[in-house]
């Protein structure tokens, strides 16, 4: 090997360990880093699974709870769920809610519903749910005010319903004619609707008429 060779293989070799003494610092801490960016997203989605699954365990036992006789015993089961297990929480809720309806707790159903705080998917469906209890209960102006000014038919057809209770049927007229145009001609909520104009004096469209 020529002494040119060896010089040159020293000074690379120089040069190598100049660099690692200026970066190796950095370079030890970047692997570091990426190790524990790996570690800690296998270590997310585990405790993510787990979690999960904790959630569905719990929101089971609390639908079998509902399914039972003593509605005191599931509202413990589905309180027990609020605020730590998502939407899950939020349907054993609406469960508990119907369970409490169909056992004529009407004002229990209210204040079951009143505590949820929804997921944005499952806001319309609670807000619904519990402005048509208010309406039965005859606080038809929080109904309408739970209701907002939302346009979609559900709620227009609710905001009728409020009006009408309140004895207010012009207003009532025009929320159920609203919410017939955004409904198909063969959705059976839509006979529903027509029934509920009648009885405010509106006139429903024919067959083939715009609204």
């Amino acid at each position: 090997m020529a002494i040119d060779d060896l010089l040159d293989e020293h000074e690379q070799s120089e040069r190598v360990r100049s660099w690692l003494r200026n970066n190796g610092a950095g370079l030890i801490g970047g692997v570091a880093l990426g190790l524990a960016v790996i570690f800690g997203w296998q270590w997310w989605q585990k405790d993510r699974q787990q979690s999960s699954e904790q959630a569905n365990q719990a929101y089971e036992k609390a639908v079998a709870s509902i399914a039972g006789t003593d509605l005191k015993k599931a509202e413990a089961s589905v309180a027990s769920l609020n605020g730590k297990q998502g939407v899950y929480a939020d349907l054993a809720a609406l469960r508990l809610a119907k369970a409490q309806v169909d056992g004529g707790q009407r004002d229990a159903a209210i204040a079951t519903l009143r505590a949820i705080k929804p997921e944005p998917a499952l806001q319309p469906v609670v807000q619904q749910r519990l402005a048509r209890l208010l309406i039965d209960a005859g606080k038809h102006d929080e109904a309408l005010r739970l209701i907002g000014d939302a346009k979609d038919s559900a709620s227009l057809v609710i905001r009728g319903d409020a009006y009408a209770a309140a004895g207010k049927q012009a207003e009532a007229r025009e929320a159920y004619t609203s919410a017939l145009t955004g409904l198909d001609v063969a959705s059976p909520l839509r006979r529903l609707v027509e029934l509920k104009l009648a009885d405010v004096g509106g006139t429903p469209p024919k067959s083939g008429d715009s609204v």
